[in-house]
């Protein structure tokens, strides 16, 4: 009887920020504005990007894809946890929870290998100048990005898979405010040691090493770049990669601390904490670090702006 009753749980609730109560009414306008401001920001860039024929370079088309990235990934979760803010609707089906995982997922490992191809860009354009164009065309930049999004996809689907043949059991509650891996794992009836190799192995190898390979790339920029006269840029150059390594930091960092490095109960208790940096901060962060710090896309974005300008005076 007991079985038949585990095999019945179709709900879950999620308790998101429920130990805060108090602050709810702040949460709600926080993350409202930083979704807000995240969706603008993002696609303010991939519109730059494709309307300004100064911008199809493979940089851009690269920051382009990333952009359209970030979009759909806050989007994902911050939504539904918004809605759940203002409704207090907690509630989400096990088929709402691994769809809502499985495009979460893939587009986190898509971004794991998106920011690892544009780090390899920025090395050949700084490092090997000679051979960017030769390597840089555009038939090897969308090899590239078919690369990461078939890769994102791919290891989400063999994953969701997995976890969707497992039955659930009480209790009904997520402590997270997204349907992520550990958390959805735990109310499993059954044996999860395969599914959580699995994920571990999966998590591993899509976090650590792009992140290495991200690093090794930007510290032989930093070191050309370190080897440039003041008079060639070298401040704003210098200025540039470490900004870019903060962000690239703080997802993978956040990445690997809650998918690959071994469960404590410290590192338990701020999984909601580290979830934050690579959901809700990099998003939002991306497009001010990559893109509006930009000369070019702050001249394209001046355009735009004079152009609405003129077309609203000449209304008048």
């Amino acid at each position: 009887m007991q079985t038949v009753l585990q095999q019945v749980i179709t709900t879950f609730l999620l308790l998101e920020f429920g130990n805060i109560p108090e602050m709810q009414s702040f949460l709600f306008l926080l993350f409202l504005v930083i979704y807000i401001v995240t969706v603008i920001g993002n696609i303010l860039i991939f519109v730059l990007v494709v309307a300004d024929r100064h911008l199809h370079k493979p940089m851009y088309f690269f920051l382009c894809n990333l952009s359209c990235l970030e979009t759909c990934y806050s989007s994902t979760i911050l939504p539904r946890m918004l809605s759940s803010f203002l409704t207090g609707d907690k509630s989400m089906s096990v088929g709402s929870c691994i769809t809502q995982f499985y495009f979460f997922g893939s587009l986190a490992v898509t971004e794991s290998f998106l920011l690892l191809v544009m780090s390899y860009d920025r090395y050949l354009a700084v490092c090997k100048p000679f051979r960017y164009r030769a390597v840089m065309n555009s038939r090897y930049c969308l090899q590239l990005v078919a690369w990461s999004w078939m890769n994102g996809f791919l290891v989400m689907a063999i994953s969701c898979f997995l976890i969707s043949q497992h039955s659930f059991c009480g209790p009904k509650f997520i402590d997270h405010f997204f349907c992520d891996f550990t958390p959805v794992k735990k109310l499993s009836c059954c044996d999860t040691s395969l599914t959580e190799t699995l994920v571990f192995i999966l998590s591993s190898v899509c976090a650590v090493p792009p992140f290495l390979l991200t690093l090794v790339s930007y510290m032989c920029i930093i070191t050309t770049v370190l080897r440039m006269s003041a008079t060639t840029g070298m401040p704003k150059a210098f200025s540039t990669c470490f900004s870019h390594l903060v962000v690239v930091t703080v997802f993978y960092g956040s990445l690997i601390i809650v998918y690959v490095l071994p469960k404590t109960k410290t590192l338990r208790a701020l999984n909601k904490v580290f979830s934050v940096f690579y959901t809700v901060v990099t998003p939002l962060l991306n497009p001010l670090i990559y893109s509006l710090r930009n000369r070019e896309v702050k001249d394209a974005l001046s355009k735009v702006v004079k152009k609405c300008e003129y077309f609203l005076k000449t209304q008048h």
